[in-house]
């Protein structure tokens, strides 16, 4: 009886059909790019559902997607550092949760869309962090990508953007970020789940967008040619920003 419910009020969701379009899109970018998960899916999802229940439903679909490539990366990385982008996560990220709860939905779509469109202004001009990484700045980067994924559900920014000039190999780097990322998805299903955050209805909704995401993702990466990959980032990067400038409070 619950769960009839729980399917029908996620049926009643006005727009569920633009969070299938969001998915699909993240899928298929993230398979031919590598990346953009969030930084598609969540404008769309912020337009669509409540800040707590957009992040809860891109943190069910996407942590199975993630499970797969996990061994290589594990192989790969730099222990002492991805404990201590970690740490920096779990000690700020209940902060980024209380603030999301606070958060008026509008404020949430802008800030979603804000931080989606400076990532991207960052990836196209090439820009990274040129100074010394130390251990301290390295709490520190792991706190405000932590900080981040609570109140936004975008994580990734600062980790990217800084954490690419660790003195590591680019395989330790690419391993550190893509567990830390993981973990952070963990970490805050976890979080949520202890505060009473996490209703049935956003559960159903994530789970049903696993295998439309999946898919997408297979397509995607089936659609990537090495020869063309210049192609394939103009094709993200403008597929990002038309998620973020199209879901804009002031456009809907």
């Amino acid at each position: 009886m619950v769960l009839a419910e729980t399917f029908d009020q996620v049926l009643a969701i006005d727009g569920l059909y633009y969070l299938l379009l969001g998915v699909a899109v993240a899928g298929l970018v993230r398979g031919f790019s590598g990346f953009g998960t969030a930084l598609i899916y969540m404008p769309f999802a912020s337009s669509v559902l409540p800040p707590v229940w957009a992040i809860v439903t891109m943190l069910i679909f996407d942590i199975p997607g993630t499970t797969p490539i996990l061994r290589g990366a594990i192989k790969d990385c730099h222990p002492a550092d991805l404990r201590r982008l970690t740490i920096g996560a779990l000690v700020a990220l209940p902060l980024g949760l209380y603030l999301l709860v606070k958060v008026n939905p509008d404020v949430f779509r802008w800030s979603v869309a804000i931080i989606a469109l400076v990532l991207l202004l960052f990836l196209i001009t090439g820009w990274r962090y040129r100074g010394v990484l130390n251990r301290a700045m390295t709490y520190t980067v792991g706190a405000m990508g932590g900080f981040l994924a609570g109140v936004s559900g975008l994580p990734g920014p600062p980790v990217i953007m800084l954490y690419m000039s660790s003195p590591h190999a680019i395989t330790a780097i690419r391993a550190n970020i893509l567990i830390y990322l993981f973990l952070v998805d963990i970490l805050t299903l976890l979080y949520m789940a202890m505060a009473g955050y996490i209703a049935a209805t956003p559960v159903v909704i994530g789970v049903a967008l696993i295998i439309p995401y999946a898919v997408f993702n297979i397509i995607g990466a089936k659609l990537f040619r090495p020869d063309k990959e210049k192609l394939f980032r103009i094709i993200a990067y403008c597929l990002i920003g038309f998620s973020a400038v199209s879901n804009l409070p002031i456009l809907r």
